[in-house]
C-alpha cells in the first residue's frame, strides 16, 4: 500500500539522519505526521494525469481520435468488408419474424455468400492470425448472432479441431474443403449425460486391428451426442470425441486410453443422406440462435479409417500399439482441451460486441427520451435522472474495460499460438476461462437492464433487446459453464498461491501475488484508510491496490478454510463447502485484471483529450466496483467510514460526468446504424422516432 511504503520510507530516513536536540526531533516528527493526516498531492503517474471533475462543465472529447484508438487494426479492413457486403444484400438480412427452418436456410446462405461472394476465407486466420479471425467473427455476429455461431462451429470448432488436434495429413486433406464450405462440419463433444465433465463422456472408439479401422459406438442413450451445431441439417463431417479403446492380450481384453478426437463422416457427400450407422435427430426450436441447426447424433458400429484419428497428442500404429509424447491420460486430455481454448477467447470477445450494441441503443434512447421535469419547464432527458445514470453509466464504463481486457486476451492468445510457450499457455487458459465467464454473465444481466432502461419501446422486437438477450443467453453455458470456469480460475489462483510460498515461478497473470501479497495481507494502514481526497481516490495506484488487496485477502482466507475443512470433509467436500467463496475469489481476480488492463490502455493512449476521457471512464469503473463491495473493505478496516462516504459521493459525480459525454463514448464504438439496426438507437436521434413509426406502418 502507498501509505505503508511512505511510512516505512519515512522511518528509514529518520533512522539515517544525524541526531539533533530533542525539540528538533519532535518538530520533525510532528511535521511528518501532519503530512500523513493532510497529504500533499500525489505525483503524476506517466500518462495518467488526473482529470479534474469538480467543475460541471462538459469535458471536451476528441471524437475522431477516441474512435481511432478504439477501432482496432481490422476495423477499416476486413470488418468493414463484412458490414458493406451485408448492407448491400438486403435479401441476406435477417427479418424480425422468421421461422426456425427459414432462419437456418438463411443463415447457410449468409455464410455461403460471405465466403464465396465476399471472399472472406477465415480458416487460415484461426492459426496464423487469430486476432483477425476474431475481428471477422465479431463483425459477422453483429449481422446475426446465429451466423456468428454457425461460422464459429465451421471454422473455430470443426476446422480448429482438425488443424490443432490433427497433423499434416489431416491439414492437407481437409483444409481447402473446410475453408470453402464443401466440407461442412460439426464438433461433437457434448453428450446427453455429460457436458462440462468431458472426461466422463461414454462414446467409444474401439480399434479393430484386422480391418485397420476404428469402430464408433454410442453404448447407451446417455452417450448420444447432443446440441451439436450444424448436425441437424447441414453438416457432412463431425469431430467426435470418444474414449479410445485398444484390444490387449491380458485378462481385461481392452485398454481405455482416454478421450481422443476422430473425424467421422455423417452424411453422404452427394445425396446428403445420413450414412449407414449414423442416426441424426433435430434438437428443435431453442430459446435463441435458431439459425443454428443443433442436432443429436447416435453411432451404431460406424467404421472409420485409422487415419481419421486426430493424432497430434496420441497415435495408434497398424498393429494396434499406442504412442504419445505425453505420459498420462490426464496430460493428454489437458493438452487436447488446451488447444480448444480459442472458443472461450472468441466468446469473451464476441460478448463484448453484444454489450456494445446494447449499450449504444440504451444510451442513445435515454438521451432522446424525455419525461417529466421542473414545474412549467420543458421535460428532461431520462438520462438526466440519477437513477438512470446509475443503471447505464457504470455499464458503459465496464464495456470500455472489457474491450481493453479482451483485446489483451487476444494478444496473448495470438502470441501463444506463435510461440507455444508453456507458461503463456497456462496464463491464456486461466484468463480466457475467467474473462469468458465474467464478461458473458455481466452482458446477460446488462441486456435485461438495457431493455428495462428503454421502457416499453425496449420491448419491441425491432429494437433488438429480445433477440440479443435470447441469442446471447447460451454464451454463459457453451464452451464451458461459467460456474465451472470460475472454479478453474480459483483452482489456478490456489496453485499459484502455493507456488508463491514455495518459491516457484508464477505465470504472468498472477505476478501481483508474488510482488505484493505480503503487503496486502498486512494490517490496513489506519492513515490511508481515512484519506478521502479526490486526487487520492482517483489515483490508479489506490484503485488497483484496493482491487488486489481484496483478491489477496479472499485467496488467503479461502486457503485457510480449505485446509481446515479438508481434514473432516476431504478435498471434494471442502471445495464444495467453500464454493461460493471460491467463485467470489475468481471474480475478484478477473476484475483486478480488467482494471489493470484498463489503466494500461489509458496510459498508452497517445491523444491527450482521449486519454483524459478514458481516465474519467476508468475511474468510474474502479470506484463503482469498490463501492459495490464496500462492505468487504469496511469489514477489514481497509476503508474508514468517512472514506466510504467519499467514494460513494465521487462515484455518483463520476456517473454524472460520464453522462455528459455518453453520446461521444458510444459513438466512439463506431458501429453504423445498419449494424446496430434499432430505430430507437439511431445515431441521428432526430430520426429515431420517425423511423420507429414507419415500422409500425405510419
Amino acid at each position: 500500500m502507498e501509505c505503508s511504503q511512505q511510512s516505512t520510507t519515512s522511518n528509514q530516513m529518520a533512522e539515517d539522519e544525524p541526531s539533533y536536540d530533542d525539540n528538533a526531533t519532535v518538530n520533525r516528527r510532528i511535521e511528518r505526521l501532519s503530512l500523513h493526516l493532510n497529504p500533499i498531492g500525489k505525483p503524476h503517474h506517466g500518462g495518467l494525469d488526473l482529470v479534474q471533475c469538480a467543475a460541471r462543465a462538459k469535458m471536451k472529447v476528441n471524437m475522431k481520435q477516441l474512435s481511432i484508438y478504439m477501432r482496432g487494426k481490422y476495423r477499416d479492413d476486413v470488418q468493414q468488408s463484412v458490414y458493406d457486403y451485408f448492407n448491400s444484400k438486403p435479401e441476406l438480412q435477417t427479418p424480425i419474424e422468421i421461422s426456425k427452418d427459414e432462419h437456418r436456410e438463411l443463415c447457410m446462405r449468409q455464410l455461403t455468400g460471405l465466403v464465396r461472394e465476399c471472399g472472406i476465407r477465415p480458416l487460415r486466420y484461426v492459426v496464423e492470425d487469430p486476432s483477425k479471425y476474431f475481428a471477422i467473427l465479431e463483425a459477422v455476429g453483429s449481422v446475426d448472432m446465429s451466423l456468428g455461431i454457425k461460422m464459429g462451429v465451421q471454422y473455430s470448432l470443426w476446422g480448429g479441431s482438425v488443424l490443432n488436434l490433427g497433423t499434416k495429413k489431416h491439414r492437407d486433406k481437409y483444409f481447402e474443403g473446410i475453408d470453402n464450405l464443401e466440407y461442412l462440419g460439426c464438433f461433437a463433444m457434448t453428450e446427453l449425460h455429460h457436458g462440462s465433465n468431458v472426461q466422463g463422456i461414454q462414446t467409444l472408439a474401439t480399434f479393430d486391428p484386422i480391418t485397420d479401422e476404428f469402430v464408433i459406438d454410442t453404448p447407451n442413450d446417455g452417450a448420444i451426442k447432443w446440441w451439436i451445431g450444424n448436425a441437424a441439417v447441414h453438416g457432412k463431417f463431425a469431430t467426435v470425441f470418444a474414449k479410445l479403446i485398444l484390444p490387449t492380450h491380458d485378462t481385461k481384453g481392452t485398454s481405455d486410453m482416454g478421450v481422443h478426437a476422430f473425424i467421422v463422416p455423417i452424411r453422404d457427400m452427394n445425396t446428403h443422406k445420413a450414412l449407414p450407422g449414423v442416426e441424426i435427430q433435430d434438437c428443435g426450436h431453442k430459446v435463441g440462435l435458431n439459425g443454428v441447426d443443433n442436432g443429436a447424433l447416435r453411432f451404431r458400429s460406424v467404421r472409420i479409417p485409422r487415419d481419421n484419428l486426430l493424432n497430434r497428442f496420441g497415435d495408434v500404429s497398424r498393429d494396434g500399439k499406442y504412442t504419445s509424447s505425453l505420459p498420462t491420460i490426464n496430460k493428454r486430455f489437458a493438452a487436447t482441451l488446451g488447444e480448444l481454448v480459442g472458443g472461450r477467447v472468441g466468446l469473451a470477445y464476441s460478448s463484448v460486441g453484444v454489450l456494445k450494441i446494447a449499450v449504444i441503443i440504451a444510451v442513445r434512447y435515454s438521451l432522446l427520451r424525455q419525461q417529466f421535469g421542473p414545474p412549467k419547464q420543458p421535460e428532461i432527458s431520462i438520462l438526466d435522472y440519477q437513477s438512470h445514470q446509475h443503471k447505464l453509466m457504470p455499464m458503459l464504463a465496464s464495456t470500455y474495460g472489457f474491450h481493453f481486457a479482451t483485446l489483451h486476451l487476444l494478444d496473448i492468445y495470438s502470441e501463444m499460438k506463435k510461440t507455444h510457450d508453456v507458461q503463456l499457455e497456462g496464463d491464456v487458459h486461466a484468463l480466457s476461462a475467467g474473462l469468458k465467464a465474467y464478461v458473458t454473465s455481466y452482458t446477460a444481466k446488462s441486456l435485461s437492464i438495457c431493455r428495462e432502461a428503454c421502457g416499453g419501446h425496449g420491448y419491441a422486437a425491432v429494437n433488438r433487446f429480445g433477440s440479443l438477450r435470447n441469442d446471447h443467453d447460451i454464451f454463459q453455458t457453451f464452451e464451458g459453464d461459467n460456474t465451472v470456469l470460475l472454479q478453474q480460475v480459483a483452482g489456478d489462483l490456489l496453485k499459484q498461491y502455493k507456488e508463491k510460498f514455495q518459491g516457484g515461478t508464477l505465470t504472468v497473470t498472477w505476478n501481483y501475488l508474488r510482488e505484493s501479497m505480503n503487503s496486502y495481507l498486512a494490517q490496513p494502514n489506519p492513515v490511508t484508510a481515512r484519506w478521502e481526497g479526490e486526487d487520492h481516490l482517483r489515483d490508479p495506484k489506490f484503485q488497483l491496490d484496493a482491487f488486489r488487496y481484496r483478491t489477496s485477502r479472499l485467496l488467503q482466507s479461502v486457503a485457510v478454510r480449505l485446509n481446515k475443512h479438508s481434514k473432516t470433509l476431504g478435498g471434494f467436500g471442502a471445495w464444495n463447502r467453500c464454493l461460493n467463496h471460491l467463485l467470489t475469489l475468481a471474480e475478484s481476480h478477473i476484475e483486478s485484471v480488467i482494471l489493470a488492463k484498463f489503466i494500461d490502455a489509458v496510459k498508452s493512449c497517445p491523444d491527450e483529450s482521449s486519454r483524459a476521457t478514458l481516465k474519467l471512464v476508468c475511474d468510474l469503473y474502479a470506484l463503482d466496483r469498490i463501492w459495490k463491495d464496500i462492505g468487504t473493505y469496511r469489514n477489514v478496516d481497509y476503508v474508514a467510514p468517512n472514506k466510504a462516504k467519499a467514494i460513494h459521493k465521487l462515484t455518483e459525480h463520476l456517473c454524472f460526468q460520464v453522462k455528459n459525454v455518453a453520446k461521444e463514448l458510444v459513438d466512439a464504438f463506431d458501429l453504423p446504424d445498419y449494424v446496430t439496426r434499432a430505430p430507437i438507437g439511431m445515431q441521428a436521434t432526430e430520426e429515431a422516432y420517425s423511423l420507429y413509426t414507419q415500422y409500425a406502418g405510419f
